[in-house]
C-alpha cells in the first residue's frame, strides 16, 4: 500500500511539473502581436507578471496606497477603437447609436477613436467582438509600458511630441479634436495613445479607496458602484490627467466627447 502511494503522488509530481512547464511555453511561444478578426484590432501580448500599481510622486490621493498586484497574461489593442470599427460593430448588429452629428464635431474621420460612447456602448461592442473592456489594473500596466514609477508611459516629462492634450505644439497638431489613433509614438509595449487623445472606459467600478482593500492577484474594482473609471486622459486635458496613475470616475450611462475605449482578451489565440 506504502510502495502504490508513493508511486502515485511521484507520478503527480511528475504531472503537475510538467504540466506548468507547458503553460509556460504556451505564453511564451504564442505570438506577440495578432490581428484580431472580428473587428481589424492589431493586439499585443501583455506577458503575466506582477507590477506595483498606484503612485505615490505627487500625493494623488486615489492611487494610494502604491500596491503590488500580480496579473495573469492578456492582450490589449494596440490602438483605441476607431469610428471606421465602431460603425462596423453598428452596421452588422443594428446596435441603436444615435451621437453620429456630436461624434464628428470632434474626431473627423474613420482613422479617429470614436467617442461619445456610455460604458455600456464599450462593454457591447467589446462582446460583440469577442473581447472584454480592460480591468483598471490590466490599463495600467499596459500604459507603464515596462517603466516603474514614472509618470507618463515613455518617463517623467511630458511633451506635444508624445500625446495629443490641451494645447498645440510639436507634433500636437490637434486643437479641441482627437488625432487620428497612432499619431504618436507608442510606449515600450508598442501601445499607442495611453496618455491623452481621449478617456479609456474600464471594467471597474470607482471606489476612491479601494486600492487600501484591493485584491493582489488580477483585481476587478469594488462588486457596485454609482460610477465606472476611465483612465489615460485627453486632448483637452492638463499633464494631471495623463499621469499612468491617474483614476478618474464618470456616470457610465453617459457618454462624453473627451471619452472612448479599447479592449483586451484573455484568449491567446483569436
Amino acid at each position: 500500500m506504502a510502495k502504490k502511494l508513493t508511486v502515485a503522488v511521484a507520478y503527480l509530481v511528475v504531472f503537475v511539473f510538467i504540466g506548468c512547464g507547458e503553460d509556460e511555453d504556451i505564453l511564451e511561444n504564442a505570438p506577440r502581436e495578432i490581428l484580431w478578426k472580428k473587428d481589424g484590432s492589431l493586439m499585443t501580448l501583455i506577458l503575466a507578471s506582477r507590477f506595483e500599481m498606484g503612485d505615490n510622486l505627487d500625493n494623488m490621493e486615489n492611487s494610494l496606497p502604491v500596491h503590488m498586484v500580480k496579473l495573469d497574461a492578456f492582450y490589449i489593442d494596440i490602438y483605441e477603437v476607431t469610428i471606421g470599427q465602431f460603425k462596423e460593430f453598428v452596421n452588422q448588429t443594428r446596435y441603436n447609436f444615435n451621437r453620429w452629428n456630436d461624434v464628428a464635431d470632434f474626431s473627423a474621420t474613420d482613422a479617429h477613436p470614436i467617442v461619445y460612447v456610455t460604458w455600456a456602448d464599450a462593454e457591447t461592442y467589446a462582446k460583440w467582438a469577442g473581447k472584454r473592456l480592460p480591468t483598471e489594473a490590466e490599463w495600467e500596466y499596459a500604459a507603464r509600458g515596462g517603466l516603474t514609477s514614472k509618470r507618463y508611459p515613455w518617463g517623467d516629462e511630458l511633451s506635444r511630441n508624445n500625446a495629443n492634450y490641451e494645447g498645440v505644439e510639436g507634433n500636437d497638431q490637434w486643437d479641441r479634436e482627437t488625432a487620428p489613433v497612432g499619431s504618436f509614438l507608442p510606449n515600450g509595449y508598442g501601445v499607442y495613445d495611453m496618455a491623452g487623445n481621449v478617456w479609456e472606459w474600464c471594467v471597474d467600478w470607482y471606489s476612491k479607496d479601494y486600492y487600501s482593500q484591493s485584491s493582489t492577484q488580477n483585481p476587478k474594482g469594488p462588486k457596485a458602484g454609482q460610477y465606472r473609471v476611465l483612465r489615460g486622459g485627453s486632448w483637452s486635458d492638463h499633464e494631471y490627467g495623463l499621469r499612468v496613475a491617474y483614476r478618474y470616475e464618470y456616470e457610465p450611462k453617459t457618454g462624453h466627447y473627451l471619452g472612448g475605449f479599447r479592449c483586451v482578451s484573455d484568449s491567446l489565440e483569436p
